[in-house]
Parts: C-alpha cells; structure tokens; sequence
C-alpha cells in the first residue's frame, strides 16, 4: 500500500472549476498482535511499519527493549494491516496479564485506557548531561522541512525527527498521526541500537502529555516542537527529567523545562 496517493478532484479558482489531482496520504488500519492476541488498532500511514511496531511496542511498555521481539510479520489484508508480533517467554508473560484492547484514530494518543492512573502515569526520569547550543537547535529546526518527503507532496503529515549535536540528522518518521510519527521515530532509533540520550528529538506538532511520556519511554532527553505545548506536558517533562523547547522557528525558540542542557545561558534575559 503506497503512503501517498494521487485523487482526482475539482478546484475552485477565479471563479471557475478546474479538473485535475492532488497527491494526498493514505491512512488505514493498523493492528499491533502479540503472541496471536490482538492488543491495538491505529489509524496510520502505510510506511515505515517495522519502524512502528516496535516503537509502539517500547513507548506503550509492552517491551523494554527492542529484542524482546523475537519475530516480527507485517501482513497486508483487504481491511488494513496486522502487525503480529511474537515476545521473549518472559515478556509474553508479562503481556498477557496487562493485556487490554485498544481502538485508536488518528488524532489518539491516549484512547481506550482503562483509568485516570494509566492516562497520568508518571514517565521514567531521564537523567542526561547532554548540552546543546542554540544554534544546533536552530540547524536542526531549519533541517526539518526539507527532509519531510511525504509533507512536501501532501501538505498533511506530520513528523519526528532525531538529531545528533555535531552530526546532523539521524532519521525522520512521517505519519498522519503525531503519535505514530513519533512511535516510529523511537522504532528506529532502537533497531539501529543508537541512544537517545545522545541528541534530541523534533516535532512538527503540539506538544501534550503522551508525546513527553512517549520520549521519557526511550530516554530522549530533550524535546523540540514547531508548536506550543500543553501545561501538563510542561510539568510532565519538568517531573521526568526533559528539557522541553517549543515555538521553534526561523527567528528562535523558548525553552519552558530543564534550561541547563540548553547553552549560551548567559546571554538569557526577562524580555
């Protein structure tokens, strides 16, 4: 299934219909099986679907690291596609006793918990030195657009990226879910064994809680987002340990959580 397609449609301009196409993503179902049982169904781009499998699988803590997957299928059917994992003997006794069913659209990243405990969980602390100059971040930020290859055809997905202070970047996940986009980034930082506590990650969306839980999960820790975030992500990332910077843009960012990763503090002033 391809992750962008093209669709005939009719344009309004200058007063006139006008025939022709527009390249659009594709979204379709996407279901996470462990052990033979079904445990999740998300809407998602039809790409990078290793990536997210076990993602999913490490920042929803059903693993604790990527090789306690032992084999992993994707299988395409008419109604969408089934990502039928197999777990460690001990892991998939462990998942067996939390199991829980889980319908998710595009815009979830918290549905089908089961109590207000499990939506507020406290994430693990994240404990790095990593220290990062603003200019890296604004490198970073500028960098971004460009390698969003669906984005630039579509106009209607969003994406995380992992970038690597004196490196550059590592890699960028796109997905028509912020959620998913991030879950497939974290899928392949851990396949390619790279820490997270080595650089940062990047949104093109809104911050909330479950996106800084997502990144307390893999040990990231410092947050950069196009957009603004909620207060709760803010004192969520101030209890985990993450440096949240957010509103980046061309002429700059502001940083809400942990200042002290972030360089130059002595030219910091109260505008």
């Amino acid at each position: 299934m391809k992750p962008v397609q093209r669709i005939s449609r009719a344009a309004w301009r200058a007063g006139s219909f006008l025939s022709g196409e527009r390249a659009i993503p594709e979204e379709t179902a996407v279901a996470f099986a462990y052990n033979g049982s079904s445990y999740a169904v998300m809407m998602a781009t039809p790409q990078d679907l290793e990536d997210f499998a076990y993602g999913f699988s490490l920042t929803e803590a059903i693993v604790s690291s990527a090789g306690e997957i032992e084999k992993l299928e994707v299988i395409e059917g008419e109604a969408g596609i089934e990502l039928q994992m197999w777990l460690s003997a001990g892991r998939g006794s462990a998942f067996t006793e939390r199991k829980r069913h889980l319908a998710g659209p595009t815009g979830c990243g918290l549905c089908g918990l089961e109590s207000l405990h499990e939506a507020m969980r406290l994430p693990p602390v994240v404990n790095s030195d990593l220290q990062i100059e603003p200019e890296e971040i604004m490198r970073a930020v500028d960098a971004l657009a460009p390698a969003q290859t669906i984005n630039r055809e579509t106009r209607a997905v969003h994406a995380a990226a992992f970038w690597r202070p004196g490196r550059g970047m590592f890699a960028v996940r796109e997905d028509v879910g912020r959620h998913n986009a991030l879950d497939k980034l974290a899928g392949a930082i851990a396949r390619a064994k790279v820490p997270a506590s080595e650089g940062f990650l990047i949104f093109t969306s809104r911050v909330s809680i479950e996106m800084v839980q997502k990144a307390a999960m893999i040990g990231a820790p410092v947050i950069v987002a196009v957009s603004a975030p909620t207060s709760l992500a803010v004192r969520t990332a101030e209890a985990a340990g993450i440096t949240l910077a957010a509103v980046a843009r061309k002429d700059g960012f502001e940083v809400f959580t942990h200042m002290q990763r972030i360089g130059n503090r002595a030219s910091a002033h109260v505008a």
